[in-house]
């Protein structure tokens, strides 16, 4: 009697979870056309129309009065329809695998839990069959109630989940069945048992594979580049020098392509996650602090990450600028030419390169590297090329005449900026300026004059083709002749001859 309580109380517990779930549901909002809808009487009205509502109504029926007749022994199948509750679990599943951080961990844990609900509900079916045609009466049914060894709860719980899982399982041996009825209660836990647990079995296996499907992916290229550099003779440093790089990115979490990540994204989801991401470090450097916002957006979208190992250049002096850098993680030395002597230390959040890269006149240092810089142990740097910068600020004049005159005033302060070429810059570039205005004013004039050069043309056409049929037409009814000189001639009605030389 004290156990029937204890499920009594849990079931009503568990109504009131479910009476709780319905109320939630009458004021949980949902989406039409991408809005989120939040009247309340819609919300109503919307869940009262769903199939979910019927279900969770019918769930909560009050088939427990049923006990008033049956009498006050606990019997669970009078509680069946709180099983039309299961939408709802499935539901909750679905969102959990969307939303988690650990979508494959959380798969595994679901596939248990069918595992063991399947295994419990044969349990419970043995030891319902067996109390059907009588506990003990044979050695393949339950044990009597009556064995003082098999008359607990526990026990009995256990050993039916023992039948259960060797049954289903196929690992095991259990007492063989007597009659007709239990012969063919185990067919059927045999093919439940091959055809779910199978399923199961194989789903596991494929959320296992897919787990080490970036592993795999990632050894494939490191096995191609062992082959290549084995084919080729590569030196024994460079070659653990490569596979120290690949053992980093791979510790570090760094093999992921950003790029062909993103790409399955709309752009305006791709540039939110980029400004997330990038838009702080990229606010670190000098020339780009204070720049509009529209244009940082487009910079951040051309960010591309890189990674140094230790040793490697990421510049040396007297290069071409082609690319600014910002440290992300890591540390890089300025050297001298003999690679040893340390200047200066960069660390996360420096940058360098921005000036070169904007090609400003009058700069001494013009367009190429003054320094040889290093990384000292491996670095993570954004790069953004000059040909991304150029094309962002073609579509930003006036930030780009901000970004070379901020630029500008950098290296004045630094002593790095010659007066007279930024002059002779200067007056170069308004120069070139009136001249592409002046170059656009002459394709304007040449595209009007050739079309009213076309438009001339077409009338000549017109009126030659007039006069053409015109003449045919009075030489069809005067009555051109022609003589033998090839000279035509008309014939007038008076029998007169005269004779007319026609040259177009």
């Amino acid at each position: 009697m004290r156990t029937v309580l204890v499920w009594l109380v849990l079931d009503y517990v568990c109504d009131g979870v479910y009476i709780l779930d319905i109320a939630v549901r009458l004021h949980t909002g949902f989406l039409d056309q991408g809005l989120m809808v939040k009247d309340v009487r819609r919300l109503r009205e919307n869940y009262v129309r769903t199939t979910q509502c019927k279900f969770d109504l019918c769930s909560i029926l009050p088939t427990d009065l049923l006990y008033l007749t049956l009498g006050i022994s606990y019997t669970p199948l009078l509680r069946f329809n709180r099983l039309l509750r299961l939408p709802r679990l499935f539901e909750l599943f679905e969102r959990t695998e969307t939303r988690t951080g650990y979508p494959n961990a959380f798969r595994i844990c679901k596939l248990v839990l069918y595992i063991l609900v399947i295994i419990h509900w044969n349990a419970c079916g043995y030891y319902s069959f067996s109390k059907v045609l009588g506990l003990g009466s044979d050695s393949w049914v339950y044990p009597n109630a009556s064995d003082p060894e098999f008359g607990s709860l526990t026990r009995s719980y256990v050993y039916c989940l023992y039948w259960s899982t060797l049954t289903l399982t196929t690992i095991g041996e259990t007492p063989p069945p007597v009659r007709d009825e239990e012969y063919m209660f185990l067919i059927f836990d045999f093919l439940v048992g091959v055809l779910i647990f199978a399923s199961i079995v194989g789903n596991v296996g494929s959320m296992i594979s897919n787990m080490n499907a970036t592993r795999t992916a990632f050894q494939s290229r490191v096995d191609a580049l062992k082959h290549y550099m084995h084919f080729r003779h590569v030196s024994k440093v460079l070659e653990q020098r490569v596979i120290h790089w690949f053992d980093y990115l791979w510790t570090n979490q760094k093999t992921i392509d950003e790029q062909e990540v993103l790409r399955s994204l709309p752009t305006k989801l791709r540039a939110e996650i980029a400004i997330n991401v990038h838009l702080d470090t990229l606010k670190k450097v000098r020339i780009f602090q204070d720049c509009e916002a529209s244009l940082l957006v487009e910079l951040v979208l051309k960010l591309r990450p890189q990674v140094f190992s230790p040793g490697d250049y990421i510049c040396r002096k007297g290069d071409v600028g082609k690319e600014m850098y910002i440290i992300k993680d890591g540390r890089l030395a300025v050297v001298g030419e003999d690679g040893v002597t340390q200047f200066a230390v960069l660390t996360s959040g420096s940058c360098f390169g921005e000036i070169s890269i904007l090609n400003i006149s009058g700069s001494k240092m013009g367009n190429r590297r003054t320094a040889n810089i290093r990384s000292l142990g491996y670095s993570d740097l954004f790069c953004l090329s000059k040909q991304d910068l150029m094309e962002a600020l073609q579509e930003f004049p006036h930030a780009r005449a901000q970004l070379e005159q901020r630029g500008r005033d950098i290296l004045q302060k630094e002593g790095l900026l010659e007066e007279v070429n930024v002059s002779a810059g200067e007056d170069l570039e308004e120069k070139v300026e009136r001249m592409e205005t002046s170059l656009d004013r002459l394709q304007t004039c040449l595209a009007r004059l050739q079309s009213e050069f076309n438009s001339s043309q077409l009338r000549m056409k017109q009126r030659v083709t007039a006069l053409e049929h015109n003449i045919s037409t009075v030489a069809t009814g005067s009555g051109f002749l022609s003589d033998a000189d090839g000279n035509d001639s008309i014939s007038g009605g008076d029998g007169v001859r005269s004779e007319i030389n026609i040259r177009l």
